[in-house]
């Protein structure tokens, strides 16, 4: 399972509209909006490189109000279990 972040950057016009059409993209997981320089998260869970390109060069790209993106594939997952085993946090067992 290849998972990538994807930053997106709105236009005016696309802010009220655009998160649901995220959503709505095979491959697109969770979107979040968000305060900062960017507008929306969309984490994308695919099993191939070639389905994240087709995410975020076709799917993406055919949809109104996207300014510009930023993707970051991920190399590793943490949860929150694996961080308190490595780190000792929460109770003894």
């Amino acid at each position: 399972m290849l998972t990538a972040v994807i930053l997106v950057k709105a236009s005016r016009e696309g802010l009220g509209h655009l998160g649901p059409k995220l959503a709505d993209v095979a491959g697109v997981a969770e979107v979040y909006t968000v305060t900062g320089e960017w507008d929306f998260v969309a984490i994308v869970r695919v099993r191939e490189h070639e389905e994240l390109a087709k995410v975020v060069t076709q799917e993406l790209a055919k949809l109104e109000g996207i300014e510009r993106t930023q993707t970051m594939v991920a190399f590793q997952q943490f949860s929150a279990h694996d961080l308190e085993s490595m780190f000792g946090l929460g109770d003894p067992p």
